[in-house]
């Protein structure tokens, strides 16, 4: 006899190189499935008389969890495995993809004893999270860490945010995700503004693994300022972030999704792409800057410093803010309409070389781990069930959330510093650039805008080659003479991220590693983040992987 390996599908339920089992329909015992398990996709296949059964693939990337339980009646001796995908799928409306929700649902069936059912729906349900755990949207080339275990998360959410609908929207597109995925939470509503900040600098680490924002990007900034002024903001800092968008502009929420390598997508799309990450754990480095104001104080940005066009259309689009993220538009019309100039001095450190990672950054493994599993997929048989589901047929109950009002949340006691993160770049505000720095002479601008994301709004692909890591501040600038029509096709091209093509010859970019912002006109606004902060000479550093995000 030939010693060649078994045919797996002749494997009822056992494991010879895959994971086999046939299995019926959980609303139809009449419809009989063979499903097979790899390290890379669950395949459904229906058993019919006729050959060539209907068969179905599902890529374990698209997979947030997969649970076990008994059914709803305690009579019934059968068990489930009920597995979530949300894969791209052609929109229902429209073209492109977007990903959808997928739920695929299994009986096991293969004795009269129920724990033996259950046992094997909890085997299966264990090998696909597992296996899907190690598959998830990856770029190529980057460096993903861990999370500590087990995993707990705190969601900010901000209930004013864009149109006031954020905690509507997490309940309706988010919950059930985190649910699925057995990702646990505690929501905390924010009260008023730099509530999040207040928090993020007095709240005890070492009770979350990652701190998530439901809002648009000023809640973040909140809660990025709040880390850096700890006493322990070295190790604050590394506290993985994540972002649900909640507001109007979700500029970085864009940006994430982006970096995931997925078709472009907006408001419940964008969300639930979002959430998708989430629960797939990632977590990469993230840039900061260090921005200085003419009255010493220091910030820290991870979005962008605008001044001109881009911050008055950012701030007097606030009176807009009801109808969403159209407001920009509304606001971009109404600058152009009174288009103004500004007079003001630009200098900046251009980027010559790759930076290097801050010591004690990333460390070169293999991204084999998620936020809420190490575990690796080995396809086990036989492992005890879980006792307390034997009676729980709707065990993602387990995946408890507390929604805790921000006044009562407990926080340390501990006396906030300023921290200390040495910005070697710059010189005193009042001591010239050195003379390695270009410097743009004295002239008037329409506006000048510093971005380190993809994206400055849903919408607005600003900067098509920036990643959250690459250590370089991607500069923009228009001088006047830009008549209105050649300024709105810029902003129009830049919904596709075509605006450098447009040769426009008022359109300056560069990538930098330092900058020096010194406005003449004596009215203006400058923005960081989307806030508006004092009008006056300002100067910015970026600082290569200071953070981390949760991302694809």
């Amino acid at each position: 006899m030939e010693n060649s390996e078994p045919d797996p599908s002749r494997q009822r339920n056992g494991v010879v190189g895959v994971l086999y089992g046939e299995f019926t329909d959980a609303l139809n015992d009449r419809l009989r499935y063979s499903v097979s398990l790899t390290q890379s996709c669950l395949t459904v296949r229906r058993i019919c008389a006729s050959p060539g059964g209907a068969k179905m693939v599902f890529n374990l990337t698209d997979c947030v969890g997969c649970r076990a339980h008994r059914g709803p009646d305690d009579a019934d001796v059968c068990a489930y495995f009920t597995a979530y995908f949300y894969p791209l799928q052609r929109r229902w409306v429209g073209s492109g993809v977007a990903r959808q929700r997928v739920e695929q649902r299994f009986r096991v069936a293969l004795v009269q004893d129920p724990l033996a059912n259950l046992r094997e729906a909890e085997r299966w349900a264990r090998c696909i999270r597992d296996a899907s755990m190690l598959q998830a949207p990856r770029r190529d080339g980057v460096v993903y860490t861990q999370v500590r275990r087990p995993c707990r998360v705190m969601i900010l959410v901000n209930p004013h945010s864009g149109r006031g609908q954020a905690l509507q929207r997490f309940t309706a597109h988010v919950q059930g995700m985190l649910t699925e995925a057995v990702v646990p939470y505690t929501l905390v509503i924010t009260e008023h503004q730099n509530h999040a900040r207040e928090l993020a600098r007095k709240a005890d680490l070492s009770r979350w693994d990652a701190l998530v924002i439901m809002s648009g990007d000023g809640l973040l900034f909140e809660v990025i300022n709040g880390l850096m002024e700890r006493e322990d903001w070295q190790e604050a800092i590394r506290t993985p972030v994540g972002i649900l968008p909640g507001g109007s502009g979700n500029a970085l929420a864009a940006s994430v999704h982006h970096y995931s390598q997925s078709p472009p997508a907006w408001n419940e799309e964008l969300l639930l792409s979002c959430g998708f990450l989430l629960c797939k754990g990632l977590v990469g480095s993230m840039d900061l800057v260090s921005v200085h104001l003419a009255s010493r104080q220091r910030l820290f940005s991870f979005l962008s410093l605008a001044w001109g066009f881009v911050a008055d259309v950012d701030a007097e689009s606030e009176k807009y803010r009801h109808v969403g993220a159209i407001r920009f538009l509304m606001g971009t019309l109404a600058r152009l309409a009174s288009l103004r100039v500004y007079r003001g001095r630009l200098a900046y450190l251009p980027a010559t070389e790759a930076p290097k990672p801050p010591a004690g950054g990333t460390t070169a493994h293999p991204p084999t781990s998620s936020l809420c599993s190490s575990l690796l997929c080995r396809l086990l048989p036989d492992t005890p069930p879980n006792q307390n589901s034997f009676h729980n047929h709707n065990s993602t109950k387990q995946n408890r959330y507390t929604i805790t009002n921000a006044s009562n949340f407990a926080i340390s006691n501990k006396t906030p510093e300023t921290s200390s993160h040495e910005d070697s770049l710059l010189p005193g505000l009042e001591q010239p650039v050195p003379g390695s720095w270009t410097v743009v002479r004295e002239e008037d601008f329409v506006l000048v805008l510093a971005i380190y994301q993809s994206h400055l709004a849903e919408d607005l692909w600003a900067a098509p080659g920036a990643m959250p890591d690459d250590g370089v501040i991607h500069l923009f600038y228009v001088t006047a003479g830009i008549s209105r029509p050649a300024l709105l096709r810029l902003f129009l091209a830049m919904e596709k991220g075509g605006h450098l093509a447009c040769a426009c010859p008022h359109l300056v970019y560069e990538k930098v590693r330092a900058l020096r912002l010194e406005p003449v006109s004596p009215e203006g606004r400058i923005t960081v983040d989307g806030e508006t902060v004092e009008y006056g000479p300002v100067q910015a550093q970026i600082h290569p992987g200071l953070a981390r995000i949760i991302c694809g």
